[in-house]
């Protein structure tokens, strides 16, 4: 197996950063008064959040059965994204890969910090060419992998996953947004065995808290402790930190959740592979459709007109529209809708 220095990948001004870390979250204590950050003496959330969201990362540990210092919290995995790209791609020189298509952010947070994106065309069933996966990465050597599994927009899981990983020679970031959707097991399994590995999560898709901003990142000690020194000290609000971890002890609620959002998936699509407006359904593992119309563009206005928000993926895949699978009324008045479109 190949082994990694991490040291080697990180950017070299980043390699002594130490993470802002509040004085009060690295003591413990009975009755303290606070009289250090210049806060408000009183009202409802007048102290500032844990900057080391310790009680979230301990819930999360005992779920996900890893170490709470293997685990960074972010605004979102916007955020993860963004500062993940800021640890290891120096501006101007390094660039990195990914699907395409894919989730537009990471092109979107590379190109903000100054650096190239690769795209790795997936073929016509939106798989990757192991063969051109190879070339791009030995010829143009990016220094971060961005791997969507479930993919958004096309809903299909990446196979082989472990190839991938142990043939690039840099960071593989695996964005696991819908992976409670999927039968696929995670790659946070996989984080003992690849050094190189960053597995991402949200709380935004089955746990149903996209309101509150909260992404996850799974990987070794060494790569957290960089992603934890380049984020914001209080990144992640009050707020939202105290109703996910409320969460997280209800959370019976995402197994409803997610078997609801399953059969609502099986109900819509023996509706849909009926219409005669639909070329092509494509397989999903996650919590929408990638859909082929007849006349995407006439369905997409029809649907826009009727407030029935979809998301139109032409050019980049022509003919198509990707459609979230709602509460069953919504779907409903999706598939009325559908129906009335004339070819």
């Amino acid at each position: 197996m190949k082994e990694f220095n991490i040291r080697n990948l990180v950017r070299q001004n980043i390699l002594e950063l130490q993470p802002y870390i509040s004085f009060r979250d690295l003591n413990e204590f009975k009755n303290p008064v606070f009289l250090d950050a210049n806060e408000s003496a009183a009202g409802e959330l007048n102290r500032y959040p844990d900057s080391t969201q310790k009680k979230l990362k301990q819930k999360l540990s005992r779920l996900k059965g890893i170490p709470a210092d293997q685990i960074a919290i972010g605004n979102g995995s916007d955020e993860l994204i963004d500062l993940i790209i800021k640890v290891f791609c120096e501006p101007k020189n390094d660039s990195i890969l990914m699907m395409n298509p894919s989730f537009a952010m990471y092109g979107f947070y590379a190109s903000v910090n100054g650096n190239d994106v690769l795209l790795l065309d997936l073929d016509e069933n939106f798989e990757i060419d192991k063969e051109e996966f190879l070339k791009i990465t030995n010829e143009k050597q990016p220094k971060v992998f961005f791997l969507c599994s479930p993919n958004n927009p096309t809903g299909n899981s990446v196979e082989d996953i472990e190839f991938y990983i142990q043939n690039f020679d840099g960071i593989v970031v695996v964005d696991e947004a819908y992976i409670e959707f999927s039968e696929k097991e995670s790659c946070i399994d996989l984080l003992e065995k690849y050094s190189n590995l960053i597995v991402l999560q949200t709380f935004s898709k089955a746990w149903g808290m996209a309101g509150a901003r909260v992404g996850t990142a799974y990987s070794s000690k060494k790569i957290t402790r960089f992603i934890n020194s380049v984020k914001a000290p209080y990144n992640v609000n009050s707020l939202s930190l105290n109703k996910i971890i409320e969460l997280i002890d209800k959370k019976e609620f995402i197994m409803v959740n997610v078997k609801n959002t399953l059969n609502e998936m099986y109900w819509l699509k023996n509706i849909l592979q009926d219409m005669k407006c639909i070329k092509k359904i494509y397989p999903s593992d996650a919590n929408f459709f990638l859909v082929e119309f007849r006349n995407a563009e006439k369905v997409y206005d029809l649907l826009l007109e009727n407030e029935i928000l979809t998301s139109k993926r032409s050019p980049k895949i022509p003919g198509c529209i990707r459609i979230n699978v709602g509460r069953r009324e919504e779907n409903v008045r999706l598939v009325e809708m559908l129906k009335t479109v004339e070819l």
